[in-house]
């Protein structure tokens, strides 16, 4: 095999790999929007307001420092963790 051909069947395996960890994202999204609802709904019998800026925050710090422990852009998580939380709001005020 050519180093063309071997470097171009690499690129395929990594591609495959990303592909895989994109399904394993998706999934785990999936899981998080369907708890997400589940909060909502107990918020909502006991009362409470979806939104709660205290509670964000602290999540988003916690991912923050997840982040950084795994050598990964603390800011991008922090915007993809505020992003998904968004999406969630939605989910729990029925908007979705």
């Amino acid at each position: 095999m050519s180093d063309r051909a071997a470097l171009q069947a690499r690129l395929d395996e990594l591609r495959a790999a990303i592909a895989a960890v994109d399904g394993e994202l998706v999934d785990v999204l999936a899981r998080r929007i369907a708890t997400a609802a589940e909060i909502g709904r107990v918020k909502g019998e006991l009362g409470l307001p979806v939104m709660d800026p205290a509670r964000e925050a602290e999540v988003v710090r916690r991912a923050a420092e997840l982040a950084r422990q795994q050598g990964v852009d603390a800011e991008m998580v922090r915007d993809v963790v505020w992003r998904v939380m968004h999406g969630a709001r939605g989910v729990q005020d029925g908007e979705r």
